[in-house]
């Protein structure tokens, strides 16, 4: 395939940044879109030119850190990581546009590159758990039920890539929030935090400057680990408990 690709370039968070065009021939359509980023980095790099910075590391969909728009689509046309993304989804001659996340709390940090740290710090401030150290416990010496295994299991696949952010319109972080409460506060384990986690970590989100959440629910499809739009619902109402635990 020969596509020409439309890339956002930008120097450093101080410096303009502006859509520069590029083409690529004989892309195989088995190549992910950042192998294809690395044939376009190759024949830059082979002439004198700055190649294009962009985020991954594992490059098999588990640790979050690719994240570009594609075509005005978090990580582009499939539910799934940036890395994941194939060619044969798209089609030879098309134009391909490519942004970094557009939010006031992800900076551009270079080219397709942000920061994200501000998730670390929401992270930071309740995503933990009280738990004494040394050996590991029996395995069955806190029983969980069934329900609430289920419920913290698929909120615990949140990678926290960034694609809900960027997908919303408002720049929300909720759905993030969301899944990083949901998973602990639905576990006996994470009780003794219980209130004081989902207080911290939602305002520690207000905090970074992400937008408020209108319930528009375009962060679950592109969310590359199907966290549900529920999740959001049950942080409401932890958030509506803990308030109400702290003023009786």
């Amino acid at each position: 395939m020969n596509l020409t690709l439309r890339i956002w370039r930008q120097r450093g968070p101080e410096e303009p940044g502006a859509m520069t065009t590029y083409e690529v021939a004989d892309v195989s359509p088995d190549m992910s879109f950042l192998e294809m980023l690395d044939t376009l980095n190759e024949e830059l790099i082979l002439r004198g030119e700055e190649p294009v910075a962009f985020d991954h590391d594992c490059r098999e969909g588990i640790c979050g850190a690719c994240g570009v728009v594609i075509n005005g689509e978090a990580h582009g046309p499939e539910r799934t990581t940036t890395c994941q993304l194939h060619m044969r989804h798209f089609r030879d001659g098309d134009t391909i546009d490519v942004e970094p996340w557009r939010s006031a709390a992800f900076p551009v940090v270079k080219d397709l590159v942000v920061d994200r740290s501000a998730f670390d710090r929401v992270i930071g401030s309740g995503g933990y758990i009280t738990a004494p150290t040394g050996s590991a416990p029996e395995a069955h010496a806190t029983p969980v039920p069934k329900a609430a295994a289920d419920t913290a299991f698929e909120n615990a696949e949140c990678i926290g890539c960034g694609a809900c952010v960027a997908a919303c319109p408002n720049g929300s972080a909720m759905l993030f929030t969301a899944a990083k409460v949901v998973h602990l506060n639905s576990l006996p384990q994470g009780g003794p935090e219980r209130e004081r986690r989902v207080l911290d970590m939602v305002d520690a989100m207000d905090a970074e400057g992400f937008g408020g959440c209108t319930h528009t629910g375009v962060c679950t499809t592109v969310c590359p680990k199907g966290i549900p739009l529920a999740s959001i619902a049950t942080l409401n109402r932890e958030y509506l408990r803990a308030t109400r635990k702290g003023a009786a």
